[in-house]
């Protein structure tokens, strides 16, 4: 009896143990709601996955804050871009954060993280480079999520995502509903950030500082910190305010920097006082960083922002020679190469006008700049130009110095020639002796070289004599010696004259250039066939006959025409304009070119001759069609349909221009059209459209003026009200900059 009572007992106690694990394991279901079930995958989501992702996130930011590479000539973006390539070697991490936080939707939907893990996924998935991916999982935390605050962080991050695909319409959306809603600190702060950052990459400083100014109470002390406020200085520095950005350079000390942002901060700020107190001397303040050990790698830059002080104190000599100490102390980092030549080139272009030197400093910027520079499509633009300007402007030198070749006598001109060759083997041979020197100091540098006790992969291949002397052979082997310029690689070369008069270069148009390259030229002598090879090479440039003379004639007339049409159009130098088209008349009283070169004058010569230009124009060519143009202009038939129609098509043609970014010729022909279609139904569009021109090629300033100028001018225009908005949003963002 008492065994029966036992087992059944025992087999009740068993009933139990069952039902409560059935229960216990029924109630733990991950759809369950019960404050068990809730309890234990709050538990589950937090430790087994959330917290290991979230460990995960940190240790893949830091090691990209770590590895980042950023390039002080350039304003530091507020927020680092988000970049797939510096992303690249935490990509495993990222792809265990995005697996470890999926555990968490997957396993444990009941608890309170699954809103944190969707955000984690959507981070990862943005600093991997996939954007769809990561703005798709955004998305989804704003519309199912269940929790505010994660709501929130989610709709800012997905601005972000927003921003760094150049979609600033959606990410102001976001924005815009963000601000009207209740964030926590936390999330108040990285909404002024990615705000800010926002106006930054829109290029509009104003508002992006006037963010920051609130938002940096809200920022701990630490290098990210310290890197925003280097980034503010820098905006205030473009929005040329050097006190205000000083305030930030000094704020960035205050906050643990790395040893490269202290250090710009320290230039840039010594440069500021340099330009706004009287009691810093340049060379005095720079000194101290130059002497230290520690720049010795960065004394290229030091010598470039001594460089920028002088040009803007206007001692342009003094700029060129610390531009140039700023070439010569580059090291193993060459990033700082391109924007010194950059900024020579402005030097020569905006303040010495020597295009020619302007040219050949944009090409070498624009040969080691990075595509995505903001400033390459810029110069790229001033470049093309450039190059089309010296080509004219080398074709009048050379023709101009081939004709006074022309007009000596043979046996002079026979003499000069000799001497031309003689020079050549001269120079030929000093560049020999030069080669020889330098071979001798790498075999004097051989013994040091070798004793190199690093990796030879890490040693930079310039400061390697032995592989730098090995180039040098290999190079002389194949190519011969060769001058440093463009298309060095041509086989043939043109031979140089120097006319007695002057130093000018000519560049030979005859059809046989003579070889003065990858050969042995020292050892010609007067009486070698080669020598007399070289002779007739030099006759056959020279436009002897008449009909040669007459070539060379219109390729001079060409060239002045063209030069002065890019002084007007493209460099937008109205005095040389006129001077340019004045000369081609005087040289070139029968110019085919005389009714478009009076119709120019007559638009560019406007505070002198203006008038005498139209008169000249309508008395000697009646029937052009630039006297049409003029006698539309003049309103003559400007009650016809034909005006309208052309005004119509010529502005499509010009709005066509614009819209494939071709500014400079769609400027040019505007200025043209303007003048023609005067009085015509359309007028204020061709005004409007010289206005986003204006902001294009000339600035803000330019653009602002001619807002000012379309308002006054087009008081009745139906575009007056877009005009007004878009004046009115300057002006605001002025006064907030003043406030």
């Amino acid at each position: 009896m008492r065994v029966n009572q036992l087992l059944t007992y025992s087999t009740k106690l068993q009933l139990l143990l069952l039902l409560g694990i059935t229960s216990f394991v029924t109630g733990c279901s991950q759809y369950s709601t019960g404050r068990l079930s809730v309890g234990y995958h709050n538990l589950n989501a937090k430790f087994n996955a959330y917290v290991i992702a979230r460990d995960k996130m940190r240790e893949a930011e830091i090691a990209m804050c770590r590895n980042r590479k950023e390039d002080y000539n350039q304003i530091l973006p507020i927020l680092p871009v988000l970049d797939s390539l510096e992303a690249q070697p935490v990509g495993d991490l990222l792809q265990d954060v995005i697996k470890k936080a999926s555990l968490v939707p997957d396993r444990h939907q009941n608890s309170k993280w699954v809103d944190n893990a969707y955000v984690l996924i959507g981070k990862a998935r943005l600093y991997k480079g996939q954007f769809t991916d990561g703005i798709e999982t955004l998305r989804y935390v704003n519309a199912k999520g269940r929790d505010e605050e994660d709501k929130h962080e989610g709709l800012i991050w997905l601005m972000r995502a927003y921003v760094e695909t150049k979609d600033y319409n959606s990410a102001l959306s976001v924005a815009e509903f963000l601000r009207s809603q209740p964030l926590n600190d936390k999330n108040t702060r990285d909404y002024y950030l990615v705000k800010a950052y926002l106006h930054q990459q829109k290029q509009e400083y104003i508002l992006a500082l006037a963010i920051l100014e609130e938002t940096f109470d809200l920022l701990p002390k630490g290098e990210e910190t310290a890197r925003i406020h280097f980034s503010a200085a820098q905006m205030y520095d473009f929005l040329e305010k050097p006190q205000a950005a000083n305030v930030h350079y000094k704020e960035v000390f205050r906050n643990r920097p790395s040893y490269d942002l202290s250090f710009f901060a320290s230039m840039n700020s010594l440069q500021n006082e340099a330009l706004t107190s009287n009691d810093v001397s340049t060379e005095g303040g720079f000194k101290r960083m130059l002497n230290d050990r520690k720049n010795s790698d960065l004394r290229d830059r030091l010598y470039y922002s001594m460089g920028v002080i002088e040009t803007r104190k206007k001692n342009y000599p003094q700029a060129i020679r610390f531009f140039e100490e700023s070439i010569r102390q580059t090291t193993t980092n060459t990033t700082q190469v391109p924007y010194t030549y950059l900024e020579m080139a402005k030097v020569y272009y905006d303040k010495l006008q020597n295009y020619e030197l302007a040219k050949a400093y944009f090409d070498s910027s624009l040969a080691l700049l990075p595509h995505t520079s903001p400033q390459f499509q810029k110069i790229t633009e001033r470049k093309d130009v450039l190059d089309e300007f010296v080509k004219q402007l080398t074709t009048i030198r050379t023709e101009d110095s081939l004709q006074r070749l022309s007009q000596m006598n043979p046996a002079t001109l026979d003499k000069f020639l000799d001497g031309v060759i003689e020079k050549e083997i001269e120079e030929q041979e000093r560049k020999v002796k030069e080669a020889q020197k330098l071979v001798e100091q790498a075999r004097t540098l051989n013994a040091n070289a070798l004793n190199f006790n690093g990796d030879p992969a890490d040693r930079f291949v310039l400061y390697d004599p032995v592989a730098l002397n090995q180039g040098k052979l290999e190079f002389k082997q194949r190519w011969g010696n060769r001058t440093l310029e463009d298309d060095w690689r041509r086989s043939s070369k043109v031979a140089t004259l120097l006319t007695q008069t002057d130093n000018i270069t000519p560049v030979a148009n005859g059809q046989n250039p003579v070889t003065v390259g990858g050969g042995d030229i020292t050892k010609l002598t007067k009486d070698s066939p080669e020598w007399k090879a070289k002779k007739d090479a030099l006759y056959r440039n020279i436009p002897l006959k008449k009909q040669e003379l007459d070539a060379s004639n219109q390729r001079m007339e060409d060239a002045y025409y063209k030069l002065g049409k890019i002084y007007k159009f493209s460099l937008i130098e109205p005095e040389n304009a006129v001077k340019t088209f004045m000369t081609t008349l005087e040289r070139f009283p029968a110019t085919n070119y005389k009714p478009e070169i009076y119709y120019l004058l007559f638009l560019t010569d406007q505070k002198n001759n203006q008038d005498s230009w139209k008169t000249k124009l309508l008395a000697e060519f009646p029937n052009s069609s630039y006297t049409r143009l003029l006698t539309k202009a003049n309103g003559s038939i400007a009650a016809t349909g034909n005006l309208e129609l052309e005004a119509i098509k010529d502005y499509e043609k010009i709005l066509g221009l614009y819209q494939n970014a071709n500014f400079s010729e769609a400027y040019a022909q505007l200025e043209m059209a303007i003048v023609t279609y005067s009085g015509s139904k359309i007028e204020d569009k061709y005004a409007l459209l010289r206005i986003y021109l204006l902001g294009k090629l000339q600035g803000r300033e330019a653009y602002l003026k001619a807002l000012n100028s379309f308002i006054k001018d087009f008081p009745t225009s139906p575009l007056l009200p877009r005009v007004r908005e878009v004046l009115e949003a300057q002006q605001s963002t002025s006064i907030k900059k003043n406030g």
